[in-house]
């Protein structure tokens, strides 16, 4: 919440969520002015600490801006509130590097649909918000930008690929935030920074009518925020059908303040023993399920209802096949190949060697777990598994090599637990669980049966209202 004040009646603006906001907003009791120049303060005061909003404007053209917003009509509900866009989106006349030395000096001329959309809401366009090369990866570090810190702890990872936004978030830089999520990028730093993330069904908000857009999508763009409630706002924001890509339906937040009483929660805590956990990870987690219980949820322990070495074949078959089509031309020109990062390389030539087989053997595997997960889902609300395997390592590493001494075989193996969702486009919300003994926070995945985003969306909503991890301990930096 935003109460607290400086001694002078004036609220703090960069602690308020963007209901808060958008409310005093709304009521003139502050100006976007006067938000735009808090906003910029508070970045100049600690974003050097974290390194998590990126080719940021200039102020004097911000400052015009949010003075425009407060002589026009509003938009809509993020009217002059500012706002910084995953660094994978493009933002027309802003920096979009994506990470990569290839795009290092690349300034679109138009913006994608999701900048439009929140153009449209009356967002401001501040800069962008850190990314891993091409997102790949859940460590936010890139040769254009530098690494993103942990605001709980800043010689630690901010997670990724929304890594950037996550830290923005946590540091009270922005307010909300848009992330993306193939592999966890909405979950995994969402966890690490104490804030909300969340992945919609597949298929509600649309991405880019570029390149080949019927194939086994695994990508969605999502929400993160400080309170359900603004994850809620800004998706319907997002979602909605867009005529030139088959994928967009549209989603109405409305208030999403629900109950837990008499919802069945199914705990699959480790996947049997298959998903390595760091000590501590399946103990926050089981506190924060005994809060969820305190607020009348009914939560039972689910044996691992699939092999998860199937997932994972299913997964990597499917994921390397995707970015080694999104990519073939960058990998094809040696002087660009030269500049892509290792795992990218490992994602291009593995996926390369994919036979028409192996494709349709993932997707079998992918079709199977779409279907023992709704036979699951006749018996429980919603699923929960612990968000992360780690908790925030140093930030110099690229990423951990083992395990509690079981060796990680890929980059990504060590964020295996965010698949069973992603794999088959569930909705996941990540719930902050609290902190560990070194002060670091992990998370909780809340996952729902496809299309139950609303009514997953409400039980975040009671969660949050009983605990506020993100009120209660903002980071010091």
């Amino acid at each position: 919440g935003c109460a607290q004040d400086k001694g002078d009646g004036v609220a703090e603006l960069t602690k308020c969520c963007a209901h808060e906001l958008s409310a005093l907003l709304e009521s003139r009791a502050v100006s976007a002015a006067q938000l735009m120049r808090e906003t910029l303060e508070r970045i100049a005061q600690a974003n050097g600490a974290v390194n998590a909003i990126v080719s940021l404007r200039d102020e004097d053209a911000l400052m015009a801006e949010a003075a425009a917003a407060d002589d026009t009509p509003r938009r809509g509900w993020l009217h002059g509130i500012p706002m910084a866009v995953k660094n994978l989106t493009e933002t027309a006349g802003i920096a979009t590097s994506h990470g990569s030395l290839l795009y290092a000096d690349h300034v679109p001329a138009v913006d994608d649909l999701l900048a439009v959309r929140l153009k449209a809401a009356g967002a401001i366009i501040i800069g962008k918000t850190n990314t891993p090369e091409f997102g790949l990866g859940s460590h936010s570090y890139n040769p254009v930008h530098g690494v993103t810190r942990n605001p709980y702890d800043t010689s630690r990872s901010a997670g990724g690929s929304s890594g950037g936004a996550g830290a923005a978030l946590a540091a009270r830089l922005v307010c909300v935030a848009d992330g993306s999520d193939v592999m966890g990028s909405l979950r995994n730093p969402a966890a690490w920074n104490n804030v909300y993330g969340m992945r919609p069904s597949h298929g509600l908000v649309p991405a880019e009518p570029v390149g080949e857009m019927f194939l086994h999508r695994l990508f969605t763009i999502g929400p993160m925020a400080r309170t359900p409630q603004d994850l809620a706002s800004l998706l319907e924001t997002m979602a909605g059908a867009a005529p030139d890509q088959p994928l967009g339906a549209s989603f109405v937040a409305g208030d999403v303040s629900g109950t837990l009483t008499g919802k069945r929660i199914g705990w699959l805590a480790d996947w049997g023993g298959a998903y390595p956990m760091e000590p501590g990870l399946l103990d926050l987690a089981g506190a924060a399920l005994d809060d969820l219980a305190g607020l009348g949820a009914i939560i039972e322990a689910v044996p691992p209802p699939m092999s998860a070495a199937a997932l994972w074949e299913s997964w990597v078959t499917l994921r390397s096949w995707a970015i080694s089509r999104a990519h073939r031309e960058n990998y094809d020109d040696p002087a660009r190949r030269a500049l892509l990062k290792p795992e990218l390389i490992w994602e291009i030539e593995t996926g390369q060697g994919h036979s028409l087989a192996d494709i349709d053997r993932a997707s079998a595997i992918r079709s199977d777990w779409f279907r023992c997960a709704a036979q699951l889902f006749q018996s429980y609300d919603a699923l929960v598994l612990p968000t992360t395997q780690v908790w925030p390592f140093p930030a110099e590493w690229h990423w951990p090599k083992e395990i509690v001494g079981r060796p990680m075989d890929t980059y990504h193996r060590w964020m295996e637990v965010v698949i069973p969702a992603g794999l088959i486009g569930l909705p996941c919300v990540n719930l902050p669980a609290g902190f560990g003994n070194l002060g670091l926070p992990g998370g909780i995945q809340l996952i729902g049966p496809r299309n139950a985003d609303l009514s997953l969306l409400e039980m975040a909503q009671a969660y949050h209202q009983a605990t506020d991890w993100p009120g209660t301990r903002p980071p010091a930096v």
